[in-house]
Parts: C-alpha cells; structure tokens; sequence
C-alpha cells in the first residue's frame, strides 16, 4: 500500500499570523489541508487565503474553547462562561455533557453553526477536527457523526497515534505531550469501536509533539515507514497577535513553520515514496 501524508495546520483564521504562516506553509512547503476557526478574529481573512489556495483541503476545526459562539440559539448559552463567551474548561464541559441532554444539543447547535458559516463562505469542508481534540470524546463523537451525514463531509480526524512515538528514538515530547496523547487515543479507540465510517486515515502524529513537530520530528517520520493513510497535525504561526493567555503555542509556531518549508523535509518525505495529499482527494 502506498504511503499517503496529509498534513494539516490547525487554528486557521485564530489570528493573522497564523493566516500569515498557512499560506506560507502551503505555497512553500509541505503542508496540504487546515481547518478554519469559524468566528474567530481572522476567520474571514482566512475564507479569502483559502480561495487564492485551490490546491489546499480546507475542513472545519469545530470549537467550543474561544471566542464569542458563532450561534444565536438561545440553547447555546449553556456553553457559556460568566462573560458570555466559549470558556469553560474541559474537564467541565466533558462531565456537563455526559450528564446533560441540553449541553449536548447546545454542543449540536454550535457545532452546526460553526459548519454551516464556512459553508455559507463558499468552502467545501474536506474534513472535520476540533480544538483540543473535543470531538474525540465518547459523549461528542456521535454529534460529529450526525453533523458529516447532515452537511455530506467525508472524513473526521482519527487522532490515535501509535506508541513508538513516545519512544528514545523521537523527538523528546514537550511536557504533558505523552499524557495527553494517551488520554487522547483512549478517547479515539473507544469511538473507532463505536462508528468508524468517516474514519478515513489509519494513523495520526501530532498530539504527543503539539508545538514540537520539527525537522527532529520529520527526519522521523521519513525514517519509519508507513501503511496507508497519516495524519500530522501542526500548527505554523507568527507570533504576532497571538495571545500568551490563551494559547500555549506562540514561538513554537514559528519552528514549525521553519520545518513545514524546509527543503531537507521536502527531499526527505520524497526519498521516502510519501505522497502528499488531502482529505478531499481520497
């Protein structure tokens, strides 16, 4: 089976400098699908990006941690902080919506919202992923599910990487990179068992090393061959116009960036036999 890569920026429309670096990524180097912040600050600005980049996989990056909600329906309040924004902390988002019928149609109706504005946009979402992998959760996986067969999207992101990754041989993972990744597959396992259909790639990277997928990382992934369909997560930026309180990722971005253009990357994958692809070519 041929190697197949798609690699993904997240956060697309967080800010202009994440706009600023897609583009770049994309029409210098490696990078071949994102998935825009509807409602965020430079949403808009990323549609435009995304319609002078034909060949780029534009899904949708679903959010229920940032910014004001892109809904109006009343029900979407019990989303809400105290300041009327998307703010509340995963842990309890998760146990509201495991225990609340009225969380998880709030969670529906944003979600929804969020789909329906890229598409209102003119963009055809190849995909679907989410902010702090949210979509991985048992009790918000079926919501996705419901929304692909609603809006005819093809693929959700599968975010199960496998556990040679967190071995010697890698990168040293950032601190809290190997947790999360475990709690993240157990979450990916257990919703694989329970519908797979719009599971479409057959492994992921990206989670362990989240701020961290430099050349080290791709020097790697040359180096370990594959079987079908990957998935690399990233997320290149300038720092400008980030905020430190709301993101951890500020001058990490930027390394990425570095790695997704850099030549040596580009010769890598390419001695390798790695295709290069995106959700919406499959």
């Amino acid at each position: 089976m041929a190697c197949r890569l798609i690699v993904n920026a997240d956060d697309f429309g967080l800010c202009e400098g994440v706009n600023r670096a897609v583009k770049q990524a994309h029409t210098e180097g490696i990078l071949t699908s994102a998935t825009i912040m509807a409602g965020m600050g430079a949403a808009l600005q990323a549609v435009e990006l995304a319609r002078q980049m034909p060949d780029l996989g534009v899904g949708v990056h679903l959010n229920l941690f940032a910014h004001t909600p892109v809904s109006k329906d009343e029900r979407v309040k019990n989303l809400l902080d105290t300041r009327g924004r998307l703010g509340l902390s995963f842990d309890r988002l998760i146990v509201k919506s495991i225990f609340g019928q009225a969380v998880r149609r709030a969670i529906e109706t944003e979600f929804a919202a969020q789909i329906q504005w890229v598409i209102d946009k003119g963009i055809k979402p190849t995909h679907l992923d989410s902010h702090k992998h949210i979509h991985a959760h048992p009790a918000v996986w079926p919501i996705v599910v419901g929304l692909c067969e609603r809006f005819d999207i093809g693929a959700i992101r599968w975010p199960f990487e496998p556990a040679g990754v967190r071995g010697a041989d890698w990168p040293t993972p950032p601190k809290g990179g190997r947790t999360r990744a475990c709690i993240v597959g157990t979450m990916a396992k257990i919703y694989r068992w329970r519908n797979d259909r719009f599971i479409k790639n057959d492994m992921f990277l990206g989670t362990t090393h989240t701020g961290k997928v430099d050349i080290n990382f791709w020097r790697q992934v040359a180096k370990n061959p594959f079987d079908g369909l990957l998935e690399v997560m990233t997320h290149p930026g300038f720092a400008e116009g980030l905020d430190q309180v709301k993101t951890r990722l500020v001058e990490q971005r930027q390394v990425e960036l570095e790695a997704l253009c850099s030549g040596e990357v580009r010769k890598l994958l390419a001695y390798a036999n790695i295709e290069l692809t995106h959700y919406g070519k499959l």
